[in-house]
């Protein structure tokens, strides 16, 4: 990477925690929206609405359980933005996901721009009383899907994800504003790239900043946004690798060098944090992380909901 390259901005969808394990949400067969149809919700979008929540909180509680941080790690793609914020190289990273991988794999919290909130603070939503991490994760683990109520006001109490029909953390326009101008490489990885404002985050780069997507599919290239969206084609300052984002991320270390580095990395820190979290050796491999079929987690929320007499 050349020297002049030290503010890149790395925007980051759901597609770069499929391989810990985490489904992603709008893949037609596998994505967690298309199997929350068993929960019998009016649509599955409504388990992240906040009126759906106030009326009917326990399918999101069970589901919370299984989403919770410290049952996923984080995967080569999160470590190689380590080595980049590491080798002095790094602006910010704007991620959609809540799952708090990048917080878990080391990156500094201020590096990192949580667009959709995450499962880091939890708060009341009648009072605003904050509930902390350790005792929020318990009463989720041990309540059944019954709701988490605020000790204070006997409110509704709910990780800091942003839900439908709730504003995005103002730290999100604030940076978008800040750093965007200052890109000189963005990195596009794993998102559909059809959530707002989110996705237009593309075209606020300078029109020089080369970009990069890494993604199973091509995005962003028929957005209506004129010149501003992907275009592909030879000459263009945009570039494609068709992949997933681990796949890609690998094939960027190997190009900078840093290939050793990411794969000491990966497999120290992940052992570290399964001796930390208990977890078994013998799923220490990549491999394991995957072996969990999306559907087959999704089958065993259903039957907690259904224990719980959802």
């Amino acid at each position: 990477m050349r020297r002049s390259v030290k503010n890149i901005i790395v925007l980051a969808g759901a597609g770069i925690s499929t391989s810990a394990g985490i489904p992603d949400f709008r893949s037609p067969e596998t994505g967690l929206y298309a199997n929350l149809k068993r929960f019998d919700l009016p649509v599955p979008e409504a388990i992240f609405d906040i009126g759906f929540f106030r009326e009917k909180p326990e399918p999101f509680y069970v589901l919370c359980k299984d989403l919770y941080p410290g049952k996923h790690l984080p995967t080569p793609t999160h470590y190689f933005f380590r080595l980049l914020q590491e080798k002095g190289k790094l602006l910010r990273i704007f991620t959609q996901n809540i799952d708090t991988l990048e917080r878990i794999a080391g990156i500094p919290s201020d590096k990192i721009v949580e667009a959709h909130g995450s499962f880091a603070t939890s708060h009341c939503i009648s009072c605003h009383a904050e509930m902390g991490e350790e005792e929020m994760r318990h009463a989720v683990e041990t309540g059944g899907g019954k709701p988490v109520r605020c000790e204070r006001c006997g409110g509704l109490v709910k990780p800091d994800i942003v839900f439908f029909g709730e504003g995005l953390p103002e730290r999100f326009f604030d940076l978008a504003v800040q750093d965007l101008p200052k890109c000189d490489l963005l990195i596009v990885v794993g998102t559909s790239l059809k959530v707002h404002p989110f996705a237009s985050l593309v075209e606020r780069v300078p029109r020089t900043c080369p970009r990069l997507l890494i993604n199973r599919e091509a995005v962003g290239e028929a957005t209506g946004w004129g010149d501003r969206g992907f275009s592909f084609k030879e000459g263009s300052r945009d570039q494609f690798f068709q992949g997933d984002a681990d796949a890609g991320a690998k094939e960027l270390a190997r190009g900078l060098g840093w290939q050793d580095e990411l794969n000491n990395m990966v497999e120290t820190q992940q052992r570290e944090l399964r001796i930390k979290w208990g977890l078994e050796e013998s799923s220490l491999e990549p491999s394991a992380q995957t072996a969990v079929k999306p559907e087959d987690k999704i089958d065993k929320l259903a039957k907690e909901l259904e224990q719980a007499g959802l």
